[in-house]
Order: structure tokens, then C-alpha cells, then sequence
């Protein structure tokens, strides 16, 4: 694979020079920006790890901020535990929450003939060609956490969270506590991405099979800042409702701070019905004390999962899947237990 892919990066070097001019990071430390890519470690000889060269392998690694909520810092602590020099890797990661960044990280690690490129896009669209320079050069791609809207020959695998599903459980669940109204309050998360898609469209869709109330429906980009401010505002404008429904654990959490400010009660048999999603720790924690009342979980540790299929194909193995999904539960205030915080929080 490696031969083919120096021959391809030789043949493509002129064209591609110039591309890659001006695509550095903007090193800034806020959750918006890109931050620089980071190498884990340098190229030296590796233990034996189905690696027929004997070299350690180049693995580049895209990212959304890890400062972007618990969930990410989770995940990413867990990709740079497993894809170390003493595991077998020379791995590279870079950050963003905006697609087009992250798309020139990606020419840069293709430029910089990577064996593997992980991917974890911030937005599900405008993948195809940078994915089919990938393929011309013989990188080997694998989604992680999110899907893209792309053609499947485009990469090798993916292993994410059936986010369509983790909104049907929210729904149905708060579809059977069968309130007398429905006067919604939904945060968003970053548009576009396939977590907001697949939790708000579940939403959208039986709010408008039911007649529920969406009182607002905003981004608040996975912040709890935003997410404050916007509750905050439908309280000061006299707006009636009763659940809120926020797409990850931090925007719930910033919903919560402002109807506390407000005097408004939230939690199991009180006045506001409180959703969130990703299990955090302390997220779970506050609906064992009834402060929430519903939970969604999005499993973070996928790079066990990476790592086996990369030493299958390094091995030159079939892939019994191209897609893993992983197995996620939701959690009810009324039944969760200390066990389960224990277990399922992050």
C-alpha cells in the first residue's frame, strides 16, 4: 500500500504544491478556531505490529475542539492514549469546528503520506474530493463518530453513534410522559453536524406529527454560555414552556443556570422537563438527584475499535463490517442508578 501511495503523492506533487500554500492553523486556543496539528510522536522503529515494513504508522487524526464539550475531551483523550509511538504509531491530530479547516488538514496529511487518515467531520457535507485524493493516494480513511454524506468506496470504515437513533429514544421517551402540553424550548447543536441533524430531526419530526410547541429553536453550538442566554431570553420575553430539550450535556447545563436564576423549577414532577445528551459524569449525577430527567448516552472510547481495524488491514484482512455502531442506552431520572452513573458516565 505504502509503494503505491509514493508513487500517487510523486505524480500528484506539482498540482498539489500550490494547494497546501496558506493552509496552516490559526493556533488560536478558542473553541470557534482551528487549532495547529500536534504530533504525538516522531518515526521510530515500532514493536511488531503487523506492520511488514517494520516502520511505525503514519496516522493523522481530525478532530473536532476538544474544548468543545465533555463528551469531546473524552473521546479525544481516549485517540491520543491508544495511537502512541509504543502502540505502534507516528500520529498527528489537528482541531476544528469548522469543515473547511478541517478539509485543508486533511490535503495537508495527504501531502504528508499518511498511512491512515481518522476522521471526525464537523460538517456531514463537502467531503467527496478531498476523500478521492485520499483514495488516489493510497490513504487509507476511516470515519469515527460522525457520518458524512459521501460515497462509501470513499473510505474503508466507520465507526459511530447512530445519532438518528439517540433522538428517537429522547422523543419517544419524552413522548411517553404524555404531558398535558408540549412548549418546547430545543438548543441546537453546530449546524450541520450529524449529531444536531440527527437529534433535532427527530424532534422536528414528531413535534410536527403531534402538534407540539417549539417555543425556540436555536443554535447555542454546544456552549453553555449561548445556551444560558437563549433560555434567558425566552424568560424575560414572557415565553411559556415546560421542556427543554438541548442537544449535549453543556447546553443543558447552561439552560438550567438560567431557570435557577429565574426561581424556575426543573427536574422529576417539577416544572420544566429537562433533556440533555452525552452522559457526562456529572451530567448523570444530576439526574440521580432529579435535577434532569432524561439523558442520552453518545459513547466516546472508539479507538479500540479504529485500532482493530487498522491491524486487520494492515494484515491485508477483509473487514467482516464497513460500519460499527456503537451501543448507547438513555437514561431515565426515575430509574437511573448509582451503578449506571458509575459504569456510563464520562
Amino acid at each position: 500500500m505504502r509503494i503505491k501511495k509514493i508513487l500517487a503523492m510523486a505524480a500528484s506533487t506539482v498540482l498539489c504544491g500550490a494547494m497546501f500554500v496558506g493552509c496552516g492553523a490559526s493556533g488560536s486556543s478558542s473553541n470557534n478556531e482551528a487549532k495547529q496539528p500536534d504530533s504525538s510522536s516522531k518515526a521510530e522503529p515500532a514493536n511488531d505490529n503487523g506492520n511488514s515494513s517494520g516502520s511505525l504508522i503514519k496516522v493523522g487524526i481530525i478532530n473536532n475542539d476538544p474544548n468543545e464539550s465533555g463528551y469531546r475531551t473524552a473521546n479525544v483523550n481516549d485517540l491520543k492514549a491508544t495511537f502512541t509511538k509504543e502502540n505502534g504509531f507516528d500520529a498527528s491530530f489537528a482541531y476544528s469546528l469548522k469543515n473547511e479547516e478541517q478539509i485543508n488538514y486533511a490535503q495537508k496529511f495527504i501531502q504528508d503520506e499518511v498511512d491512515y487518515l481518522l476522521l471526525s467531520a464537523a460538517d456531514t457535507a463537502g467531503w467527496d474530493s478531498v476523500l478521492k485524493d485520499a483514495k488516489d493516494a493510497g490513504v487509507r480513511v476511516i470515519l469515527f463518530d460522525r457520518t458524512i454524506d459521501a460515497d462509501e468506496s470513499l473510505y474503508d470504515a466507520s465507526i459511530v453513534s447512530d445519532m438518528d437513533k439517540e433522538g428517537e429514544q429522547a422523543v419517544e421517551w419524552l413522548k411517553d410522559q404524555d404531558l398535558k402540553a408540549y412548549d418546547i424550548i430545543h438548543l441546537q447543536g453546530v449546524m450541520g453536524t450529524a449529531a444536531q441533524k440527527g437529534r433535532s430531526g427527530a424532534l422536528d419530526k414528531t413535534a410536527k406529527e403531534l402538534g407540539w410547541n417549539i417555543v425556540t429553536q436555536q443554535t447555542a453550538e454546544w456552549n453553555a454560555e449561548k445556551a444560558q442566554q437563549i433560555v434567558q431570553s425566552a424568560i424575560d420575553a414572557g415565553n411559556k414552556f415546560n421542556v427543554i430539550y438541548a442537544e449535549n450535556d453543556d447546553m443543558a447545563k447552561g439552560a438550567v443556570a438560567a431557570l435557577d436564576r429565574a426561581n424556575i423549577s426543573h427536574g422529576v414532577d417539577k416544572d420544566v422537563v429537562v433533556i440533555g445528551f452525552d452522559c457526562n459524569k456529572w451530567a448523570l449525577e444530576e439526574l440521580k438527584k432529579g435535577n434532569w430527567n432524561y439523558d442520552g448516552q453518545c459513547n466516546p472510547f472508539q479507538s479500540s475499535y479504529i485500532k482493530d481495524i487498522i491491524d486487520k488491514l494492515e494484515k491485508g484482512e477483509t473487514l467482516p463490517e464497513k460500519k460499527i455502531i456503537m451501543d448507547e442506552k438513555g437514561f431515565d431520572a426515575k430509574t437511573i442508578t448509582d451503578a449506571d452513573v458509575e459504569q456510563y458516565g464520562i
